[in-house]
C-alpha cells in the first residue's frame, strides 16, 4: 500500500513495510512516531488528532511524489492517525524503499519533516492538569 493515508484505526507497520518491498529495492527505512507522555515540560495524558481530510490527502500525496522524484525511490508511504490516541499509540508511520540505503534514509526524513510542516493535521494534547491545548506544526516544538 503506497501513498498517503489518514486512518482512525491502529496502524499495521509490519504490513506497510512489507508492501514497500520490490526486487529493485536494496533498502527500506521506516519511521514510527508514538504518542509520548510529556511535551514541553507538561505531562500529557492523551491526545486527539484532527485533519482537513481533502487537503491533507492531496498535500500528503504531493510530498510523497516529491520524495520519489528527489530521492529516486522505488516506493514510499505514510499513514497518519486521526481521532483519540493514548500514550504509546503509533500516531504516524513513514516508509521509503530505494535501491540504496542513503536515499531511503534521506527520503524518510524528508517525508516526515514535510508532513509535519505542510499537512493540515492538528493535535489537541490533554494534560495532567486538566487543561488541553491545540498544536499545529507552526507551534509544535521541533523533534
Amino acid at each position: 500500500m503506497s501513498g498517503f493515508h489518514l486512518s482512525d484505526q491502529p496502524i499495521d507497520s509490519a504490513m506497510l513495510g512489507r508492501a514497500l518491498g520490490d526486487a529493485s529495492a536494496g533498502a527500506c527505512v521506516t519511521f514510527e512516531g508514538w504518542v509520548r507522555n510529556e511535551n514541553a515540560g507538561r505531562s500529557v495524558q492523551r491526545l486527539d488528532y484532527q485533519a482537513y481530510v481533502p487537503l491533507a490527502e492531496t498535500e500528503g500525496e504531493r510530498i510523497l511524489g516529491e520524495a520519489k522524484q528527489r530521492f529516486a525511490l522505488v516506493d514510499a508511504a505514510c499513514v497518519h492517525r486521526v481521532g483519540a490516541l493514548a500514550i504509546g499509540d503509533l500516531a504516524v508511520w513513514v516508509g521509503a524503499s530505494a535501491a540504496h540505503r542513503d536515499a531511503a534514509f534521506a527520503a524518510c526524513r524528508y517525508i516526515i519533516d514535510e508532513v509535519k510542516q505542510r499537512v493540515p493535521i492538528w493535535k489537541n494534547e490533554h494534560y495532567a492538569s486538566g487543561e488541553s491545548g491545540w498544536l499545529h506544526p507552526d507551534n509544535t516544538p521541533a523533534e
